[in-house]
C-alpha cells in the first residue's frame, strides 16, 4: 500500500531524513515513533505530498508521490499535528466546504457528511463555530476533514497531542474503530497508545531508521540484561553479600526498605542467563530467606524506545 525507498530530505546543509526505507501493508496500523526532530513529520509530509524528497522514492497504492501527486492525495487523509482549521466557520459549513474541495459528487455529499458526523461524534457541535470548540472537538473536526472523501489510507501526526485524558481515550477509541477499515500511519509520543492500537512499529532517530517490527520483535532486538524484582525478609547485609557473590547478577539496587528485615530489590541479571527466578528461589530456600515477591520484567515499549533512540542499537 505504501512503499518508501531510500528516502532522504535535506534542508540546506541539514539532513532531516537519511536513506529511510519501509513499507506499510494494506489494512495495517503502523506506529511511527521517534524523539522530537527525528524526521517523523518530514517523512509524513513527503508521503502526503506536502513536500518533495531530495532523494529516494515514495509510492502510495502504486502511484509515485512526485509524479502522481493528485492520485496519491485522493487516496490519503492527513491530519497534521497542528490541525489547520478555519475558526470562524460552523462545523457543518466547514464539512460542506471540504466536500467541495475534495470534489465529492453532489449527490453523495449529504450521505458522506452524515456518515462522518456519526463516525467522529460531531452532531452536538454542528452549528458551532470551530473557534468555539474544545481541543478534543477540534481534533475530531480535523479527523473528519481527513476522512470525508473516504480514503483508504490515514496519516495521523500526533492526533492526541494536547488532549486531556478523557479526550485521549475518545480519540484512541475512534482510531481503533477506523483501524478496522483503513491503513493507518500513526505518529505519537504516547507509547501505550501504540501498544494498544498498532500492528507494527517503526522507530526513527536522527533521521535514520533505528528499528522496525512488532513490539515483540523490537523487544528481542533491544533485549540485553534482564531485570528481576524480589522482596526478601532476612538479614539485609547477608542478603546483599549473597547477591554480590552471584555470578549471574550484574548489579542490584534496594528499591524500598519495608521493615528492618524486609526489603525490595531490583536485580539486573546478565544477558542470556536462564531460569533466574528458580535460581534465586533455590538460594532463598537454602539460606532460609522468606520471599514474598519474585518476578522478571520484560522491556516495555518505553524501555525499547529509550534504548533505541539513545544508543542507536
Amino acid at each position: 500500500m505504501i512503499e518508501v525507498k531510500n528516502l532522504t530530505k535535506h534542508y540546506g546543509h541539514t539532513v532531516a531524513v537519511k536513506d529511510v526505507s519501509f513499507t506499510v501493508n494494506q489494512g495495517e496500523v503502523l506506529g511511527f515513533l521517534g524523539p522530537n526532530g527525528a524526521g517523523k513529520t518530514t517523512t509524513m509530509k513527503i508521503i502526503t505530498c506536502f513536500m518533495p524528497a531530495t532523494f529516494g522514492t515514495v509510492s502510495v497504492a502504486g502511484f509515485d508521490v512526485a509524479e502522481n501527486s493528485l492520485e496519491v492525495r485522493k487516496r490519503i487523509g492527513y491530519l497534521p499535528e497542528n490541525t489547520p482549521l478555519y475558526t470562524d466557520i460552523m462545523v457543518e459549513d466547514y464539512l460542506k466546504f471540504i466536500s467541495e474541495i475534495r470534489k465529492i459528487p453532489k449527490f453523495q455529499v449529504a450521505d458522506r457528511i452524515k456518515s462522518i458526523i456519526d463516525t467522529c461524534g460531531l452532531r452536538s457541535v454542528l452549528k458551532k463555530d470551530i473557534g468555539e470548540l474544545s481541543k478534543g472537538f477540534k481534533q475530531r473536526v480535523g479527523l473528519a476533514q481527513a476522512m470525508i472523501h473516504d480514503p483508504d489510507i490515514l496519516v495521523l501526526d500526533e492526533p492526541t497531542s494536547g488532549l486531556d485524558p478523557k479526550q485521549i481515550i475518545e480519540i484512541r477509541q475512534l482510531i481503533k474503530n477506523l483501524a478496522k477499515k483503513k491503513t493507518i500511519i500513526l505518529s505519537t509520543h504516547i507509547l501505550p497508545e501504540v501498544s494498544a492500537t498498532c500492528d507494527r512499529v517503526i522507530i526513527i532517530n536522527d533521521g535514520v531508521l533505528a528499528a522496525s517490527g512488532t513490539t515483540e520483535e523490537l523487544q528481542e532486538k533491544a533485549e540485553g540484561d534482564s531485570i528481576v524484582y524480589t522482596t526478601i525478609t532476612a538479614d539485609s547485609k547477608k542478603v546483599e553479600d549473597s547477591l554480590k557473590s552471584l555470578d549471574f547478577v550484574r548489579s542490584f539496587n534496594l528499591v524500598s526498605k519495608l521493615t528492618s528485615t524486609k526489603n525490595r530489590y531490583k536485580i539486573t541479571v546478565k544477558k542470556d542467563q536462564q531460569d533466574v527466578e528458580e535460581l534465586i528461589f533455590k538460594i532463598a530456600v537454602d539460606k532460609g530467606w522468606v520471599l514474598s515477591e519474585l518476578y522478571s520484567e520484560s522491556l516495555s515499549l518505553e524501555d525499547i524506545f529509550i534504548k533505541l533512540t539513545t544508543t542507536g542499537q
